[in-house]
């Protein structure tokens, strides 16, 4: 059995979604996949109450697999169970549970994909870093370097290499601009290269990746479906707040393609206005209901109209703290992600470093 170590330089960078897309990819190949997420520092409750990780079961419903859930998770990190290992109670004994466990998972499998911490300064407090959990699986590690600017993401890849040694398989840069992909294959990837990283791909910025899903924002907001078409796995790349006058509105609203309107429910003229351009879905907050004309035009252009409680402020501020934290649960953005693999990323080196070729 083969195994690959997925983690990050920072949080939301693209590792669960790589795990997700390589998966796919060796699932399409006929091969037998693995999963599990050796330590979790975001403990998620299922519907059954018991304790798991949310991105684990994610990976497991969207691929198929069949392991229960709660079984994808070697080690959950809680506040108790931190406190309980700066005490020094069971301090080492859960390298040998997360051994036990990717022995497990495992078992019959063609490849096992492991997805390490969310940032490589994690697990250090509890013995349970990127670097030795790696080690210890014997697993070369692959680290999704997200750009942050030129600097920072050469500094990224560095840093990348100081934390895993030689455990480190090679590097994937992800969210590169347009505007950067010049520096990046110019100077950035020859430099990292020269300093013995290999760079398996530099994937450019799509904002649909990015987006949030009907819905997920019905999920997010706690909203009320006011029209009887909508689709959930219809893709918002915008946001934009209605707070302005109605002509000026319209101009903007134009601008905008694949958006959300966020308004108030009494705001009929700015309504009116998105539903004239490229909306995906109507966000009426404050808990006001809207004129029935709304909901008639809204029914007639297949525009879901979603009503909140909460106010504009708070209604924008809960889904600036989800954008760009989504996953690839929509077929669309999974097919989209695994074509930017495909043309952008090395896998068939990949493929050679795991002895897949």
């Amino acid at each position: 059995m083969k195994a690959l170590y997925v983690t990050s330089v920072e949080p939301y960078s693209g590792k669960t979604a790589l795990c997700l897309a390589l998966g796919k990819r060796l699932q399409d190949r006929g091969l037998q996949i693995a999963y599990l997420k050796p330590v979790s520092t975001q403990p998620w409750r299922t519907p059954e109450g018991k304790l798991a990780d949310e991105d684990a079961a994610f990976v497991q419903r969207v691929l198929g697999l069949p392991a229960d859930p709660t079984a994808l998770c070697a080690v959950i990190v809680t506040s108790s169970t931190l406190r309980e290992q700066l005490k020094g109670v069971r301090r080492g004994a859960q390298l040998e549970d997360i051994k036990a466990a990717a022995e497990r998972a495992g078992r019959g499998a063609d490849v096992l994909l492991l997805e390490g911490g969310a940032s490589l300064r994690e697990g250090y407090a509890i013995g349970l870093s990127n670097l030795r959990v790696a080690e210890v699986l014997g697993a070369p590690a692959l680290v999704v370097v997200k750009y942050r600017g030129e600097m920072s993401l050469v500094d990224d890849a560095l840093t990348a290499r100081f934390r895993l040694q030689e455990q480190l398989l090679g590097v994937l840069l992800n969210h590169i601009p347009e505007q950067a992909m010049s520096f990046v294959k110019e100077y950035a990837q020859p430099f990292l290269e020269s300093e013995g990283i290999r760079v398996l791909g530099a994937l450019p910025n799509v904002p649909r990746l990015s987006a949030l899903s009907v819905g997920e924002l019905v999920t997010l907001l706690d909203a009320e479906v006011l029209t009887t078409n909508l689709d959930p796995n219809a893709l918002v790349e915008t946001f934009t707040v209605g707070a302005m006058t109605a002509d000026v509105a319209l101009s903007h609203f134009r601008r905008q393609q694949n958006k959300a309107v966020i308004t108030g429910g009494d705001r009929t003229d700015i309504q009116l206005a998105a539903l004239e351009t490229s909306t995906v879905v109507l966000i009426l907050t404050g808990n006001l209901h809207p004129s029935p004309l709304i909901i008639q035009q809204a029914e007639t252009l297949n525009v879901p109209v979603l009503l909140v409680k909460s106010n504009t402020i708070e209604t924008v501020e809960a889904v600036e703290r989800a954008y760009g934290k989504t996953r690839l649960g929509q077929p669309e953005k999974l097919e989209s992600f695994l074509q930017l693999l495909g043309k952008y990323a090395d896998l068939d080196a990949l493929d050679r470093e795991m002895g897949l070729a």
